[in-house]
Formats: structure tokens, sequence, C-alpha cells
């Protein structure tokens, strides 16, 4: 959790951007990300220099090599602990003309740390500004993985709460719910094919953390947690480096995060690869069929983006895989032949878990489009027995565009720190949702007027469309009415017809 002053800080730093003449939120958190990114490249620096002086052995990784480079400045100028000294206009000489090159060198070689930096470019010409922003962000302590974890997610809710470029962005509580909803396992092979920020894979590698942490113990398991288990895509490179530093600063040494058009190319090379997909992809209406993968077209014939990724996630995962993916609500309930052919696969073909409907302004003020979040096995062989409704009311937050928090920080999220009353669950449904998730064979003999319930596969396959609409199953409870005599109702009706006599008499008299 970030101190006041922390957020102080880096409020000043964006600030700074902003009369500085960088106004564009996405331009200030990429130019953050490269700052961060180069402070970064010191500090693993200074490490390895520690250990080398330490145990009286060579360097093992060695960033910023001996010398000069091939314009004659020396490498050591380079460093973030050098260049901060620096007078203004020297410090942007040699940031501007030396660092970025030295970075765009690293992408081209293909490091770790340098492939989403091959094209990174200084994005402002105000030496006092950049001195400046170097200034404040050496002040920002960020000495453990959780508050550079931190810092760069508060600076990530700047791009939201800037009102744009919002849609990048999925709130950080319903990416907890999915993911501790999914709970990942050690062996897992995730996989966000429109990772934009990579807030599902950060967020899967905390859970991971906390509830597994003897994966980092194990030279096998730490091995694949740093370089085999988180994968990400997105066709934007300006959010691959800002989801590659995101992983970074959070901890994961090597993830994979790549350029990929995922409903464009073919997925031959990773069908079957994945064992967990979390995801909240764009959907941004239709492609045309002449740019769409034609390995998707042969699961759904469809234009419509939804429809495409929702093929592309039954693509990418392994039998027995498993997806928590956010889809409009036309998926649920969409007529066309793609909708109920999508809608049949799910039932059918797999094991359709779960349907927990998301109040419309979950993503405002971006959009206030109802969703739902789809739970699901890939099985290949069927399996789907009942199915579980969720109807999400509350999210913690207000459901207007300021989405300001209901409840104290203690009392927010899937995981509170604090048990939530009654009056309190109808502020915040997420703890209810994992709670009831963890123990579905209570939830069967709920009823439908319940805000989750059980609804069988066979009555969902009954409806011949495979309606997974919520309303189309929840009923309403209707309050009971007192039943009354022909005599009592007479009599109500004669004492309200003398209160009407006396009321039109006084009218009359006022009148008069």
């Amino acid at each position: 959790m970030l101190t006041g002053t922390i957020r102080s800080q880096i409020d000043q730093i964006w600030n700074a951007f902003w009369s500085g003449g960088v106004s564009n939120p996405l331009s200030v958190i990429e130019q953050l990300t490269f700052l961060m990114f180069i402070k970064r490249l010191d500090d693993l620096h200074t490490v390895e220099e520690r250990k080398s002086e330490d145990l009286s052995i060579p360097m093992q990784r060695s960033i910023f090599p001996l010398g000069t480079n091939d314009k004659g400045e020396p490498y050591e100028n380079l460093r973030w602990s050098r260049f901060k000294h620096f007078e203004a206009r020297e410090m942007m000489r040699i940031v501007d003309e030396h660092v970025f090159p030295f970075l765009r060198a690293l992408g081209e070689e293909g490091s770790s740390y340098g492939t989403h930096m091959k094209d990174a470019r200084l994005g402002f010409s105000n030496p006092n500004l950049l001195a400046k922003v170097v200034q404040m962000l050496d002040e920002i302590p960020m000495e453990d993985r959780d508050t550079k974890g931190d810092v760069y997610e508060y600076m990530l809710g700047k791009i939201a709460s800037a009102g744009q470029n919002g849609q990048f962005r999925t709130p950080r509580h319903i990416i907890a719910l999915m993911v501790n909803l999914m709970a990942p396992a050690p062996t897992d092979v995730i996989c966000d094919p429109a990772a934009g920020t990579s807030g599902f894979l950060v967020s899967a590698a905390e859970y991971l953390r906390t509830h597994h942490p003897q994966i980092l113990r194990n030279a096998e398991s730490r091995d694949h947690f740093h370089n085999q288990m988180f994968h990400g895509f997105d066709f934007d490179s300006t959010m691959l480096r800002i989801g590659a530093m995101n992983m970074t600063l959070h901890g994961i040494e090597n993830p994979d995060i790549a350029y990929r058009d995922s409903l464009a190319e073919e997925h031959g090379a990773d069908e079957g690869r994945y064992s967990l997909i979390l995801a909240n992809p764009p959907f941004a209406g239709s492609l045309d069929y002449d740019t769409t993968s034609k390995d998707l077209l042969k699961i759904v014939k469809t234009k419509k983006t939804e429809l495409l990724f929702m093929a592309l996630f039954l693509r990418l995962m392994r039998t027995g895989g498993r997806a928590a993916v956010v889809v409009p609500d036309g998926v649920l309930f969409g007529s066309s032949k793609a909708h109920k052919d999508i809608r049949k696969m799910l039932v059918e073909d797999h094991q359709l878990e779960a349907i927990i409907k998301l109040p419309s302004g979950v993503f405002r003020p971006y959009a206030g489009v109802s969703c739902a979040i789809v739970i699901f096995t890939k099985t290949n062989s069927g399996g789907t027995d009942n199915v579980w409704f969720y109807d999400m009311t509350a999210d913690g937050q207000s459901l207007d565009d300021k989405r300001t928090p209901l409840l104290e920080d203690a009392k927010l999220g899937p995981v509170p720190d604090e048990a939530l009353t009654e009056e309190e669950h109808a502020k915040n449904n997420l703890p209810d949702i994992l709670t009831r998730w963890q123990a579905l064979e209570g939830e069967a003999d709920r009823p439908r007027t319940a805000q989750s319930f059980m609804v069988p596969a066979s009555e969902i396959i009954g409806t011949g469309s495979w309606d997974l609409s919520l309303n189309r199953y929840k009923e309403i409870e209707h309050e009971e009415v007192e039943h009354q005599t022909p005599a009592e109702i007479i009599a109500e009706l004669r004492a309200l017809e003398g209160e009407i006599a006396a009321g039109l008499d006084r009218l009359e008299e006022m009148l008069g």
C-alpha cells in the first residue's frame, strides 16, 4: 500500500509533465516508463558491481560496458546514478544523444529488458522538465518489489483518471476477483491475448507469490515462474512497453510480452499451449473476413470481435485448461447463428461453469456497456452439468463516472481485510462472489429469486438458443398481498369516498 507521501510525489511528477507541455496521459506514462527503465538498468548494474566486489569475482551481468561508446562518451555517464547530478542541459544532451540510443541498441540485441525499447525516443525537449522529473523520480523510495509495483500501478491509474485511454485498464479489483476465482497454480501457463498494461498477468503473479511462496524457492519452479509462465500479446507498441515494465517492476524477470494481432494471425504454434486464460479484450465491433485469422473462422464464421475472441480462447487453451474472461452481454443472448454456435460449443462441447453479470457502470467513465465474466474449462467432450449465475449489483465503488469508493479500503476488493456486514455487502458483492464460488455445492438449493443460483445445462439447451442471460432464468420475488373480503374492500372504498367528499367541500369553501 502506498503512503500518502509517495502518492503526492507521483502526483507532483504528473503535474510537472502537464505544466511542461506533455499533456497526453499515455505519453506521460510512456516517458515515465523509459525513465524508470533507465533507472532500473543502473540499479541492476549496481547490484552486480557490489556482488562482484563482495565475492571478488568478475561481474556476471554487466549492462554498461567499460570505456566509451562510438561517439566517445564514457558509458559511465549513461548511468542514472551519474547523469542525475549533471546540469539540466548537459543531462538532456546525455539522455537524448546517448542513453536512448543505448536503450535502442539493447532492444536490437534482444535482451529481456530491451526488447520493447528498440524504438524508444525522448518525448520532450525541455531540459528543466527532464532534470525536475529525474530528481523527483529519484526521491521516490522504490527499493522493494512491492513498492515498485504499487508506484507503477498508481501511475497507470492516472491513465484512467485522466479520462483518456482508460480502455486499456480493467479495474484492479475486477482483475483481482477473476484471478482469485481461478486460483492460479504453480504449474500453470497463463496467457492474456489482449494484455494491455498486463494487469491480469501481474495480479496472477502476486496471487502465486502470496498463496504459493514455495514457487520461488525451488530452482525448477522459479525458472518456470520467471521464464515460461506468463504470456501477453498486444498490437500497440506503447502498451507492450508499459505492460513489460509493469511485469518487470513486479519482479518477473523474463515474461513473454510480445507484439501480436491476436485476431489476425494464425495460431498453429500456440494451439493448445495455455492452461489458464485471463482476459478482458477490446470489443470494437467487426473485422473483415480478409483480415481475420482463418483458423478462428473455422471455429465460428463471424466478423464480430467478441465472438472471434471467444474462438481464440478455445483455440489457445489446452484440454483441461480454464478461462475467466469478460464478454459484452450480447455474447450471452445474441440471436445470430455465430452467437448461438459459440454458446452451444461452451455448453455442449466444453464445461461452462459460471456467468457473473457485472453492473453496467463497472467500466465507467469509458463505457457503460453491460458485461459479464464467463468461466469455462476446455474439455472437447462436454461436461456442463449446472451453470452458476451471480447477479453482481455492487463492486465497492459508485457506478457513475466518478467511481467513488463506497467503503473504507479495508473492506474493498474480493478479499477484504475486514469482514463485511449485510449492509456493507450491498455495497461490495465481490467477497460474497468468491465465498460462494468456493462452496458451489451449497448453491444448488438456492431459489431463482436469490442473487446467485444454479441452472441445469438441460434447461439452457432446452431454450433452443443456448441463452445464457441471467434475466432469462432469474425470478422476481413478489410481495405477499393480504387477502381481503369483499365487505372489507367496500368499507375501504366508502372511507376513501368520504375523504374525497370532505376534501371537495373544503376546496369549495376556499374558492367560496
